[in-house]
């Protein structure tokens, strides 16, 4: 059957070891806002990239104040710095929460918007100043997508979600990589393959280009993420997991994400957690939920995962699925349940409301989830 669908194949891709030394040639002449993390900075991760900027002619001005779940204040701040610097393009350099601010800087920069009257979807059509984004993990894919989170007061997390936001290039260099310890690693790896699996199973939008690059990226990340962890320095492995993380952004850029994600944010606003092993705390408790909706596409996701399931029956794949994220998710070192991060049972009903906020995720899930649904979801990751 014939399938009309839309298509959005996201920034020009650099990739390969010390490209990210190069990204003066992406950028126009004129002040450079450099987006980007203390830890960044005090690792010296960005140095070379710096060195390499300000050794072609650009003036440089580094904002190294974001913070996990980046905040509004955060994000005003930023803006202001890069107008004072008269900043003609933007590059942001780290996880997802320095290339969310960055995408946000430049495009309100660029724009002169105003950040209350572009919340939520394709609400930003103006244009932006020039986005080079070199993450420094293998996760987010925030590299790829038109989308950009803020945290808000009372720890709400708000989106923009539009083609404006859209990087000119996006840079992926395996050596920024090599020295994540190995918790990073994993959550950030899992997230990843979280974005595959949701864009894979959307509601809304999947379309055969986001399927291809997904089924390739869960692939990609289930082959090399143990390998990664265990070896930090392989690059063969530091450079799939990049390129996977990556494809995974481009796809669910065009085929969003869903009920895992917005039980996570949550978690993040609330407790801190990191976005990643938020995803990877419910991850298997939105699954079994969605498997009555989203079992034979699962069932085709369950060998890119443990090849061993390949020839089973589909109900066993699916479950094979789970299984194998959870064990991946064990021998990566990772919690298993929310009481490790904090949450009691007298959280669950402020975490579903919170989650209930999140319906442009919520409408992407293959099964419905209510208010009720939530909690007991919560209820079963304590």
């Amino acid at each position: 059957m014939s399938q009309s669908f839309t298509f959005n194949y996201g920034p020009r891709l650099t990739s390969g070891a010390g490209s990210a030394a190069r990204i003066a040639d992406l950028l126009p002449e004129g002040a450079v806002l450099f987006v980007t993390d203390r830890q960044i900075m005090s690792l010296g991760l960005a140095d070379t990239a710096v060195a390499a900027l300000q050794d072609a002619g650009r003036t440089v001005t580094i904002a190294d104040q974001i913070e996990a779940d980046p905040s509004r204040a955060t994000l005003e701040s930023v803006v202001a710095l890069g107008r004072g610097a008269g900043a003609a393009s933007v590059v942001g350099f780290g996880g997802g929460s320095p290339m969310d601010v960055a995408k946000l800087a430049a495009y309100l920069l660029g724009s002169g918007d105003d950040l209350d009257a572009i919340w939520g979807v394709d609400n930003a059509v103006a244009n932006g100043l020039p986005l080079v984004l070199v993450p420094t993990t293998a996760g987010t894919g925030s590299e790829a997508t038109p989308v950009s989170i803020i945290t808000l007061p009372r720890d709400e997390k708000r989106g923009v979600s539009s083609r404006a936001l859209i990087a000119r290039h996006a840079v992926l260099d395996p050596a920024l990589t090599l020295g994540l310890p190995r918790g990073v690693t994993a959550a950030t790896g899992m997230d990843a393959m979280v974005h595959a699996i949701e864009a894979y199973t959307s509601a809304h939008l999947k379309n055969p280009m986001s399927d291809m690059l997904a089924r390739e990226a869960l692939r990609l990340l289930a082959a090399n993420l143990m390998t990664a962890c265990t070896d930090p320095g392989n690059m063969p492995a530091r450079e799939a997991m990049l390129l996977g993380a990556h494809l995974a952004g481009v796809a669910f850029s065009n085929a969003p994400v869903a009920g895992v994600h917005a039980l996570a944010y949550p978690l993040g606003g609330r407790f801190h957690v990191p976005h990643g092993l938020s995803n990877v705390l419910m991850l298997p408790h939105v699954l079994r939920f969605n498997m009555r909706a989203a079992m034979p596409l699962y069932a085709e996701l369950g060998p890119l995962v443990d090849p061993a399931l390949a020839g089973l029956g589909r109900q066993a794949q699916a479950q094979g699925l789970i299984e194998a994220l959870r064990t991946m998710a064990a021998d990566a070192g990772m919690p298993a349940h929310l009481s490790a991060v904090g949450v009691a049972p007298e959280h669950l009903d402020h975490l579903a409301a919170d989650a209930m906020l999140q319906q442009r995720l919520l409408r992407n899930n293959p099964r419905d989830i209510t208010l009720e649904d939530a909690r007991q979801l919560y209820e079963a990751a304590l």
